[in-house]
């Protein structure tokens, strides 16, 4: 079956690619022109300070930042001390507090470089905050970009830090930011027996929502322990819509260089699970497909080592061929096309193609989409079982929403 949302770069077909490039390039700069155009109306939480910082005057702050906790050219971490505020310490999630560390690479406690200030680390060894950690703040500050995916795992972490503000009685404050993947809603929806740090909530793969309103929702759901309420307050974007484009400033990760390997990670995530490379130890993460056995693709790459990285990329040092997606538009769902081409492209038997099953079930929340896939479902069929929980997702999430104008062709 060849794929329906997404067409591979071919030197054969050099006006079509030329078409996809430009159109690509289109929506980049309609992206970019919005964020020039609303510079004075579209503010991130952490651009405005009138909100917030008369809450953090005089108190003792800890803060969960990285790389992308930016108000404007300066991070959040300068612009707080500058203003007098008692940041008294920081909590790095994975990637670090500067967003240096690759992905698996070790998050460990230490100081702050610029800063001097000390880190507690969120990833490896445990991702609640202790009581000790907490001690003496009066308020924690979560400022990181999400991508809007479900396995992307700030919001596991996101949830793990509610907990611990419930249970030790320290209010939190969310500074939100748009969702680059907010503009639809779709995929499998979490089922209990598939949770884990890569899917924590009852919530489609693609769940449409900034960090600020699924916060609101894990606190008014009861999804935390016990039904714990964590003291939150959501400082929101001024002038966002869901249904807008949004281009990051800042790359979120280190495997999410840009806006299209963004728009690709929710369907190209879960080729992790499989034999297949996503171009992990390469210049183009999110972007590239690869196996060593393919012989229909027409572009070729070698994954090797990324400094950082606990682990080595997946076939590492080892030719790949396939397909070339930086020249594509990216879809306005989950694009299960790319998938179920793969599948009869390795020369493996769908056992071996999914080898790592488990894990492949933890990203999709269930393991019915991997059966169906083996048992030869048409994507058609696949995402028709998705619709009823879907449809009741959106009802159930509307009152924690914030921002108006998901577009009715992405609930389509």
């Amino acid at each position: 079956m060849s794929p329906q949302l997404y067409r591979p770069v071919q030197p054969t077909k050099s006006l079509i690619v030329l078409a996809l490039s430009l159109a690509f390039m289109c929506w980049v700069s309609v992206a970019a022109a919005e964020g020039r155009q609303q510079e004075g109306m579209l503010r991130v939480g952490a651009e405005q300070p009138a909100l917030y910082l008369p809450l953090l005057e005089g108190k003792k702050v800890g803060l969960v930042v990285n790389q992308t906790s930016r108000v404007g050219d300066q991070h959040l971490i300068d612009v707080l001390r500058g203003k007098g505020v008692a940041v008294a310490r920081i909590f790095a999630l994975e990637h670090g507090v500067r967003g240096r560390v690759e992905n698996g690479g070790k998050v460990a406690d230490g100081i702050d470089g610029p800063s001097g200030l000390p880190i507690v680390s969120l990833y490896g060894s445990h991702y609640k905050p202790s009581e000790k950690s907490l001690q003496g703040l009066d308020w924690l500050v979560f400022d990181i970009q999400d991508v809007g995916v479900r396995f992307y795992t700030y919001i596991s972490s996101l949830h793990y830090l509610m907990q611990a503000c419930a249970d030790f009685n320290v209010p939190l404050m969310v500074l939100d930011r748009p969702n680059p993947n907010g503009d639809y809603v779709d995929g499998p929806v979490l089922e209990p027996a598939f949770r884990s740090f890569v899917g924590m909530h009852p919530i489609p793969l693609i769940h449409g929502m900034t960090v600020g309103e699924l916060a609101q929702m894990i606190n008014g759901e009861g999804w935390l322990e016990n039904a714990a309420r964590c003291d939150l307050k959501v400082i929101p974007v001024s002038g966002y819509r869901h249904a807008q484009s949004y281009s990051l400033p800042v790359q979120p990760s280190p495997n999410l260089p840009n806006d299209l390997a963004i728009r690709l990670y929710p369907s190209l995530g879960l080729f992790e699970g499989t034999t297949v490379s996503v171009g992990r130890g390469t210049t183009s993460p999110f972007q590239v497909l690869g196996h060593p056995a393919d012989s229909r693709g027409e572009f070729t790459f070698t994954p090797h080592p990324v400094s950082g990285a606990s682990e080595n990329p997946k076939h590492n040092g080892v030719a790949l061929r396939g397909d070339d997606l930086r020249g594509t538009v990216p879809p306005h769902r989950l694009d299960l096309g790319p998938l179920l081409d793969w599948l009869t492209r390795t020369g493996e038997t769908r056992d071996e193609f999914f080898s790592r099953a488990a894990f492949f079930d933890k990203l999709a929340g269930t393991d019915r989409l991997r059966h169906a896939i083996m048992a030869g479902d048409s994507e058609a069929e696949i995402r028709a079982t998705w619709q009823p929980a879907l449809h009741a997702f959106r009802a159930q999430r509307k009152p924690y929403l914030l921002y108006p104008d998901i577009s009715p062709q992405a609930q389509e």
